[in-house]
């Protein structure tokens, strides 16, 4: 069995480095961009899922390899180019774990902790939910399906979230044109962390953009319409338990009203966040569709 190191772990003192320096960037250029209560509360939620990730990775590893041993369709050799095919479907696997974590409410339900902030800097890479690594993970079954080790899976899933880490800046403006087009960015990444109703589900990607282009979530961050971070209705909390648990709870109220068919619990789970089965509420795609019938480029 490969034996690769847990990256994330080696990684943290230099998560805390990066957290300085972006404070005495963005302190220079006058960016209000952390705020003290903010950031530690992303830093708890992050500690908290490190913790949690302890019981959860037994889990995925056992059903990754439970996969792998006895029901594998190929056996792929870790090599070099073995990598580079996991790197695209991994990303790729990303892509649709994070697009349904926003279009289906039994998965926003452990995502959204990940923006419960009104803020965004590296510190909100940190915050991360504490129930999603439980089941989330189903959507990367199919790599070891296919015959990837489970090893490597895992690795090349903590790659992703590293890589992830950086994009969490209102220190970076804009990259060069041709890794825009290519790679995910801290300017794609403000809009997907925006509440704006243009900006709302866009920009799933992980490390490659070309994913969002390729199924039309791609949202280009706008000169004329500055980011405004955090949820279409905020938790307005740094209690770490109501940052973890409060969507968890409100779908279980949603789902269990009065008057309602068994066909309608069942939706509160996989229609989309602001669903109501009786026509009341929006989801994205309404507040989207609004926002551009009443707004035109200047």
């Amino acid at each position: 069995m490969p034996n690769f190191p847990n990256i994330i772990l080696y990684a943290i003192p230099f998560f805390i480095l990066a957290m300085l320096l972006e404070l005495y960037v963005t302190t220079k250029q006058h960016i209000k961009t952390y705020q003290t209560k903010d950031a530690f509360t992303s830093i708890a939620m992050g500690l908290g899922n490190v913790i949690l990730g302890f019981a959860s990775k037994i889990l995925v590893v056992f059903v990754f390899f439970l996969i792998y041993d006895n029901f594998r369709i190929f056996t792929i050799p870790v090599v070099w180019w073995s990598f580079v095919l996991l790197f695209f479907a991994d990303d790729f696997a990303y892509y649709w774990f994070h697009r349904v974590s926003h279009e289906c409410r039994l998965f926003w339900a452990s995502h959204v902790v990940h923006h419960s902030s009104e803020y965004f800097n590296l510190s909100t890479a940190l915050r991360q939910t504490w129930s999603g690594g439980f089941y989330t993970f189903i959507f990367w079954l199919w790599l070891p399906l296919l015959g990837f080790h489970p090893a490597m899976i895992l690795l090349q899933m903590s790659v992703s979230l590293l890589y992830q880490f950086w994009i969490h800046t209102e220190a970076i403006q804009k990259m060069p044109k041709w890794f825009e087009a290519v790679f995910n960015t801290p300017s794609h990444h403000r809009v997907h962390h925006g509440s704006n109703p243009i900006y709302l589900d866009r920009n799933h990607a992980g490390i490659l953009i070309i994913w969002d282009k390729l199924f039309r979530t791609f949202q280009e961050e706008l000169d004329y319409e500055k980011v405004t971070y955090g949820l279409v209705n905020n938790i307005k909390s740094y209690n770490l338990l109501k940052i973890a648990f409060k969507e968890w709870w409100q779908l279980l109220i949603d789902a269990s009203g009065k008057r309602m068919s068994v066909k309608h619990r069942i939706l509160y789970l996989f229609k989309s966040p602001g669903w109501k089965h009786d026509g009341s509420g929006k989801v994205s795609n309404d507040l989207r569709k609004e926002w551009l019938k009443n707004n035109t480029n200047p």
